[in-house]
């Protein structure tokens, strides 16, 4: 038999009376992807996620990070299988007592977040997921499904590997990007993008999309790079890279960046934080070995990346469907 991993979703949208024709569409769309050994990594990872051993499923949070599973005897060997998964960059996670120390310290942007948000009882949408740890939070703080989107597959392992000791949890990571989401009508009551703006050639698009995916009503949770304040109206539109990425394409401030809110067609757009990302925050770990935050910085100017653009710098907007 085939590796379906998405009959937990049709199921549990179904108990929900969410079993409408996008998520019928997703589900198929990652059945599908995974039916087609999507990756060159992926036989390693599959045969990793199945070397997992079996401990009784637990979801518990402690101190921000999700405790998934109870503990298994074997520490060391259970750290060396998730090291299959390399590099793990959203956390802290703790699976079957293995402290996962990922390379962003996601719970404190989720503090940033929690208290400007009511998810009790909703359906939410989380696109750019990666490995589902926000997902995590958001049941946590009361969400009865989370359906997350993220078209890289290591992350899409991790998930698996945090199901496999979280249990029947209804937090799913489909293997898609935005663009890949079905066109039938859905209505989310949140949908966050978070650390997605930024990558997207056509910002416009992407929060029309958004606004798309979400009830009237609806909440928008949007974190993004912005620009210093003193070029809250402008856009920085790097020639090559910035901090060392290929892939960002625009980078607001905070006034520009609600005006293109605004006219994507959402209402009472709040910024309800800006917060200059620092070295402790995001860095090199034993669980993601690869180059950081420190290695994009000028080392003579903090304040800069080492191509002489402001440093990164996010801010949190919420903003209501209208």
């Amino acid at each position: 038999m085939s590796f379906a991993p998405y009959n937990d979703l049709r199921r549990h949208c179904a108990a929900l009376g969410f079993g409408n024709q996008w998520t019928e569409a997703a589900c198929a769309l990652g059945n599908e992807r995974f039916a087609a050994c999507p990756h060159g990594d992926y036989p390693r990872w599959k045969a990793a996620l199945d070397g997992l051993p079996a401990v009784p499923p637990a979801f518990r949070m402690r101190e921000g990070m999700p405790c998934l599973g109870e503990d298994f005897q074997d520490q060391q060997g259970l750290a060396d299988e998730l090291m299959t998964f390399h590099p793990w960059r959203k956390g802290p996670l703790q699976l079957a007592g293995v402290t996962i120390d990922t390379e962003w310290r996601s719970d404190w942007k989720w503090s940033r977040i929690a208290p400007h948000i009511d998810l009790s009882a909703q359906r939410v949408l989380d696109i750019g997921c990666g490995n589902g740890y926000f997902g995590w939070r958001m049941l946590d703080a009361g969400a009865e499904l989370v359906i997350g989107v993220d078209p890289t597959w290591v992350f899409v392992m991790q998930w698996l590997a945090c199901r496999h000791f979280a249990g029947d949890l209804a937090n799913f990571v489909l293997p898609q990007g935005i663009e890949d989401l079905p066109e039938q009508e859905v209505a989310f009551d949140s949908v966050f993008s978070m650390g997605v703006l930024y990558h997207r050639r056509d910002p416009a698009h992407h929060l029309a999309r958004l606004h798309s995916l979400l009830k009237p009503g609806g909440t928008l949770v949007l974190e993004t790079l912005v620009l210093p304040d003193d070029q809250a109206d402008g856009v920085l539109v790097p020639e090559g890279r910035y901090a060392r990425m290929r892939n960002v394409w625009a980078v607001p401030g905070c006034e520009r960046l609600l005006r293109w809110v605004a006219e994507a067609g959402f209402s009472n757009a709040q910024i309800v934080d800006v917060n200059q990302t620092t070295v402790e925050e995001q860095r090199s770990t034993p669980w993601m070995t690869f180059e950081s935050l420190d290695k994009t910085l000028d080392p003579q100017d903090s304040a800069r990346t080492i191509e002489g653009h402001p440093a990164p710098r996010r801010a949190v907007l919420i903003a209501r469907s209208a």
